[in-house]
């Protein structure tokens, strides 16, 4: 199993090691040991899942301290563009952002430290997208910014004037005026 650094401190790709036959495949998604040998140790206890059609885009989202949620992310049918933001004050890379094409195809899973926003952006017919949280949901702490922050200079690889955006994500704030209470620690 890899772990790859994405350049943004705690920001973690994770590459499973795929056992394929002519059968079809296995591998483990998640192993605890294996993710504390490599230093990621917040547990996980809640599970999610969402099947978006294509340009379905849903972010950038957040959850505010002191619910704030560690993610690990992955797609189990079709492909999306997935983005994360680090929000976390005195971090040497606020305000940038990391994305990675994530599919069934490739397996790749991206693990998000708390203090990041986080959003996809659907490129196949369909996806099911899927991910593990450190913490539970908490309407009162969900918190955003928004997707098409000029600032932010995110390539969604898709025609911004054509996806599907809720009217919560579309009326998300700009960085500079959006709330968020991390700090950065290594």
């Amino acid at each position: 199993m890899a772990f790859t650094e994405t350049g943004i401190p705690g920001l973690v790709v994770f590459e499973p090691r795929v056992f394929e036959d002519d059968r079809g495949y296995f591998f483990e998604s998640f192993n605890a040991r294996v993710f504390e040998a490599a230093g990621i140790t917040r547990p996980f206890v809640q599970d999610n899942q969402s099947r978006s059609v294509k340009g379905v885009l849903r972010g950038l989202h957040y959850q505010l301290n002191p619910m704030a949620q560690a993610k690990l992310v992955r797609v189990v049918e079709g492909e999306v563009v997935d983005v994360a933001v680090d929000l976390r004050k005195g971090s040497p890379t606020f305000g940038k952002h990391y994305s990675i094409l994530l599919s069934a195809e490739n397996k790749k899973q991206l693990y998000i430290p708390r203090g990041f926003a986080h959003g996809f952006v659907v490129l196949s017919s369909t996806a099911e997208f899927f991910y593990k949280c450190d913490n539970f949901y908490s309407r009162e702490h969900d918190a955003g910014i928004r997707f098409d922050d000029p600032t932010l200079g995110i390539d969604w690889m898709t025609d911004l004037s054509a996806v599907q955006v809720s009217d919560k994500d579309r009326d998300l704030p700009f960085l500079e005026s959006a709330n968020y209470n991390f700090e950065f620690s290594i």
